[in-house]
């Protein structure tokens, strides 16, 4: 049974400590708790109308996912992750998506691949308004389309959990001067193989994409804060 489905048929405590998991990811990836900002207990059950146990329960969650680190004596904070972390779970991605790829490939219906086209017809869009915070967005539209195409849960709740990770640090690669100009033909030859249903290319279109990211994640400096 998918962990939707089985969450949404659980107990009411365990559906709780879903919803208060969700909620308090969200704000972390949203950037409402900072890297090595403490996760006071009382304060969550507050913010979010939750028992403490269902607290502890999210936290616990969140720690198997990378998001927040439990230390003996201080609880739970906003995990660090470094720039050179960054780059393995990067590295680690660019293995999962390009597999991802080359079965999206493979199965992609016609909706679908019109889907893709529509989605990279509004990001060239946006790259040549300028618009580089909706280009950021159709990104992960195009890469969550992809993943949903392909219907490999485990590489999926791998991918997601090392994306989370990674949040701040793509957030300041969106920030680069020419980023987008240069991912963009990037995501065009990833999203023109998948049409094609051409696995292999698709694989290497977004091993290359990937590979390009890490390339820029190199150039930021270690001196920046860790996220």
């Amino acid at each position: 049974m998918p962990a939707e489905q089985d969450e949404a048929t659980a107990p009411p405590g365990r559906r709780a400590a879903a919803d208060t998991r969700d909620a308090l990811r969200s704000a972390i990836l949203g950037g409402e708790y900072l890297p090595g900002e403490r996760l006071v207990e009382l304060q969550l059950t507050e913010r979010f109308r939750a028992s403490r146990f269902t607290v502890r329960a999210a936290l616990q969650e969140l720690a198997g996912e990378g998001l927040i680190e439990m230390q003996r004596n201080r609880g739970a904070m906003v995990r660090k992750v470094s720039l050179a972390e960054a780059v393995e779970i990067t590295e680690v991605r660019m293995v999962l998506e390009g597999l991802v790829a080359a079965r999206a490939a493979e199965r992609v219906t016609d909706d679908q691949a019109a889907d893709l086209a529509e989605i990279g017809r509004q990001m060239r869009a946006a790259v040549d308004a300028g618009e580089f915070r909706r280009y950021s967005d159709l990104n992960q539209r195009l890469h969550a389309l992809i993943r949903q195409i392909a219907g490999h849960g485990t590489a999926d709740g791998i991918i997601e959990t090392l994306r989370g990770q990674l949040v701040r640090h793509q957030f300041m690669l969106s920030m680069l001067p020419g980023r987008p100009q240069t991912s963009l033909p990037q995501h065009e030859r990833i999203i023109a193989a998948i049409r094609d249903r051409d696995a292999p290319a698709a694989e290497a279109a977004m091993r290359g994409h990937i590979a390009s990211v890490i390339e820029a994640l190199r150039t930021l400096s270690p001196a920046q804060p860790a996220y």
